[in-house]
């Protein structure tokens, strides 16, 4: 039987990622479940997973995880990275004994809210490329027309603005034109990184209707996780946490302190 957790604990919840992307899951944790105190963990020193064979990203995936599990009680593991999410998650729940949330790209809401049944999919090269997309589409999109780009560069040139550097906008917009060519009102941001830029996406493809990601979703399951372990949903937005972590496995460069500080987390060393 499970013991309800008492009222004064706060949950933790360890969100995982290659590089910064995490920060845009744990903002929509943070606004549906304030009470949370989230500890974000970048695998920097294994960036990006997509270059890297399957088998390491399972070992990296499965080892940090379990690292910190043995340092700090987490109630839950949100993996907020679409490639570790695709290949570790079995592994990773057969090692650990907390409940563990995967993210994938937000194709069926993106189906129920499109009106012309054109959606874009922005995503990294090894997203577009996974067999695990395919059945997605033929699940819940399949009456759709999806346009893909798996942009090779984005997710570090989104890791270079998060240290002050500006975002080559022009080569982005070049980038978007298959997804204006094909009139798409609804885009899916592939990829948890994306959404960080989301105001830059939305100005350089005003036509489109609707964006949508995987944040809320997430959000939701984490919510309902912490439930399920005898937490009561008031305690759960009874109060806003402070004290969120950014943890990194590599060097950390103090231009990145600004971005962390904006989104509520400072960056520390692992405990």
């Amino acid at each position: 039987m499970t013991t309800a957790p008492s009222p004064e604990r706060v949950p933790e919840i360890l969100v995982f990622d290659s590089g910064l992307g995490g920060l845009s899951i744990a903002a929509c944790i943070h606004q549906q479940i304030p009470a949370a105190r989230l500890t974000h963990l970048a695998d920097n020193a294994g960036f990006p997973y997509g270059d890297q064979p399957e088998a390491t990203v399972v070992d990296r995936t499965v080892s940090l995880v379990a690292e910190q599990l043995a340092r700090h009680p987490f109630d839950v593991v949100v993996v907020a990275c679409n490639t570790a999410s695709t290949v570790a998650l079995p592994a990773l729940r057969a090692a650990v004994d907390v409940p563990v949330v995967g993210v994938v790209p937000a194709i069926k809401p993106a189906a129920a809210m499109s009106d012309n049944r054109c959606i874009g999919l922005l995503a990294t090269p090894a997203t577009v490329r996974r067999p695990y997309l395919e059945q997605l589409i033929r699940d819940f999109a399949a009456d759709c027309a999806i346009e893909r780009v798996g942009h090779p560069q984005l997710v570090s040139w989104i890791e270079d603005w998060a240290r002050g550097r500006p975002l080559p906008e022009p080569a982005l917009s070049v980038a978007l034109q298959p997804f204006r060519d094909a009139g798409v009102d609804t885009m899916v941001l592939g990829c948890t990184h994306y959404p960080l830029i989301r105001e830059v996406l939305q100005r350089l493809l005003p036509e489109v209707t609707h964006w949508v990601d995987s944040g809320d979703a997430i959000a939701r399951r984490t919510g309902a996780l912490l439930e399920q372990s005898g937490f009561q949903p008031g305690d759960l937005v009874r109060h806003t946490s402070s004290g969120h972590r950014c943890l990194f496995s590599g060097p950390v460069m103090a231009d990145l302190e600004p971005f962390l500080a904006g989104r509520g987390f400072r960056h520390a060393a692992p405990r």
